[in-house]
């Protein structure tokens, strides 16, 4: 039986460093699956900052788009996918049916033989966005957290860098 965790929390909450140490503790070596795109220098130093984070015991897969493809390459081992927000983003910007995409990969979570340890952004609890592409963004996030939170067998919310049990 696979294991599926999903941390999430707001922007520099610490989620990120939470869910590497709980992928490490499934197991060594972890592939961490980056769906993050550099298309400025500012985005380019944020990916650097994680790379540079990370050590020998992380196998690093790129992938932006295909993230039910990636998982399929990568079982075998824990999987750290960081971050669905991109991957979202990825797929809203590219014009991509997101809820499809979402779908299929709920669909393919029972199929994993190992651990998939998921990084999301929390962004129900800001202000309504004041442009249209901004609150289908917001409630795409929404959406698509709440399905892998259902899927999930343990749910974490990071807040100031402390890991809180939700599910």
């Amino acid at each position: 039986m696979t294991r599926t965790i999903l941390v999430t929390g707001g922007a520099r909450s610490g989620k990120s460093h939470i869910a590497e140490a709980r992928t490490l503790d499934l197991g060594r070596p972890a592939v961490y699956i980056a769906t993050a795109q550099a298309f400025d220098s500012e985005m380019e130093a944020r990916i650097a900052e994680h790379q540079a984070r990370r050590g020998p015991e992380w196998i690093t897969h790129s992938e932006p788009l295909d993230l039910v493809g990636a998982l399929r390459v990568t079982d075998g081992r824990p999987r750290l996918v960081d971050c669905l927000t991109l991957w979202l983003t990825n797929l809203m910007l590219g014009g991509h049916d997101w809820r499809a995409a979402g779908r299929a990969l709920i669909a393919a979570l029972p199929e994993q033989r190992a651990p998939v340890v998921f990084v999301t952004n929390e962004l129900g609890a800001g202000i309504v966005p004041e442009n249209r592409l901004a609150r289908e963004f917001r409630d795409a996030a929404g959406l698509l957290n709440q399905w892998v939170a259902a899927a999930a067998e343990e749910v974490t919310l990071a807040v100031c860098g402390l890991p809180l049990k939700v599910k």
